[in-house]
């Protein structure tokens, strides 16, 4: 809360301000299981786990406004801005490894920044590798998992608060 920005409390309730809990209620099993069912594949282990706490998070900072509701993520493809990124990222004279990220990747979280998760790049644990992508620099970084990206985030505005 000490370090959002005034365009991010107003979106805020009484309630979430009061108790600094910046998600709605848990995602139920049923709406985990519906999700995995519309995008054809199941979640990754913290994913699952992080809505089963809370169906979403407004907030984050940084670039990322929220981590996407079950009802919200989707395939990156399937988004206006996915089209374009692929677009942009498939001309001929790039051949960027990007475009490939972004044909596969599911969107979980955005703002002015997206995260992704790639179901390409797989751990045995089945997390599935997560990048924060800044279309500003036209840069991807790589995180071991959905957990290990947010908690990264979580330090990031930490250390700037």
């Amino acid at each position: 809360m000490r370090t959002a920005e005034d365009y991010q409390l107003r979106k805020l309730t009484a309630k979430q301000c009061e108790t600094h809990w910046l998600g709605p209620g848990p995602a139920s099993e049923q709406t985990i299981a519906a999700t995995e069912a519309r995008l054809g594949t199941r979640l990754p282990p913290s994913l699952r786990t992080f809505l089963s706490v809370t169906d979403g998070w407004y907030g984050v900072g940084g670039w990322i406004e929220l981590v996407r509701p079950c009802r919200k993520i989707d395939w990156l493809r399937n988004t206006a801005s996915g089209e374009r990124l692929i677009e942009l990222y498939s001309e001929a004279d790039r051949q960027d490894e990007l475009a490939d990220l972004f044909r596969n990747a599911l969107m979980i979280a955005g703002g002015e920044d997206l995260w992704l998760l790639d179901p390409t790049d797989v751990r045995p644990d089945g997390e599935w590798a997560a990048h924060e992508f800044e279309p500003k620099y036209g840069e991807a970084e790589r995180y071991a998992g959905f957990s290990a990206l947010f908690h990264a985030s979580m330090l990031l505005m930490t250390e700037e608060g």
